[in-house]
């Protein structure tokens, strides 16, 4: 099943078991606090960490995924009441509402053709407010980090709430052309074994500069890394921040 890991319901729950809050966190959350009590997008949501977070922080947050398990699980949790749940996409955004718009997660990267990058820009454009905000992760291509992406660097065991402990690793399948395809591996203890494959696709800073510009965006600031380094730190990210 293609992105499984947040559309399985047995699968969900993992995400949540490997990923804390952390210093991306730290850095989107920074980046929406710059807007007191801002009306924030939350595209591509999933169990809902960082749109509780703002929600707990005093912002308006309406969180939009189109995986309805990643839903279930983001609305079972403290708060979730305070927060906005929408199962859909960009194209589901109502025009000019968003002081700021946020993709974390490498979501950026999981829109893998140029049409379906291009669109899901113009929606975001067209869902802020004269002046908004957009902010979103994508890592550097030049990185490589689709390098460690292997049993011996991925191999881990992760322990769910009830004590359950599930066998992961990951295994590139194809790089060509900026593209990513990729099956991560999943053993239960009681023996099943379920995949999740996606693709992922490696924008260079200047593709991501002139795709924003071309959908009527302006870029502040480009970092490299979690603390606002500049591009090529250790991170390998590009962390975007742009304005309508």
């Amino acid at each position: 099943m293609d992105h499984a890991e947040f559309r399985d319901p047995r699968l969900v729950p993992l995400y949540d078991a490997k990923y804390g809050w952390g210093v991306d966190d730290d850095f989107f959350k920074s980046v929406v606090d710059g807007t007191p009590r801002a009306r924030v997008l939350d595209l591509g949501c999933g169990t809902g960490r960082l749109a509780l977070g703002l929600s707990a922080a005093g912002h308006a947050v309406t969180g939009v995924d189109p995986a309805r398990a990643s839903l279930d699980v983001a609305r079972a949790k403290p708060g979730a009441d305070r927060v906005t749940w929408v199962e859909g996409t960009s194209a589901d955004l109502p025009h000019g509402v968003f002081d700021v718009a946020v993709m974390t997660s490498h979501v950026a990267q999981f829109l893998v053709t140029d049409e379906e990058w291009s669109r899901t820009l113009a929606d975001l454009r067209r869902a802020l407010v004269p002046g908004g905000r957009l902010a979103f992760d994508t890592r550097d291509p030049r990185a490589r980090g689709w390098e460690a992406w292997n049993p011996a660097d991925t191999l881990r065991t992760v322990t769910l709430p009830d004590g359950a402990e599930v066998v992961e690793w990951t295994e590139v399948d194809a790089v060509r052309d900026g593209l990513v395809t990729f099956t991560h591996h999943y053993r239960f203890p009681d023996g099943e074994e379920r995949l999740g494959t996606a693709t992922m696709r490696f924008r260079e800073e200047h593709e991501v500069r002139s795709s924003l510009a071309d959908a009527g965006f302006a870029v502040d600031h480009v970092y490299g890394g979690w603390c606002r380094e500049p591009v090529g730190a250790p991170d390998g990210e590009l962390l975007v921040i742009a304005r309508t």
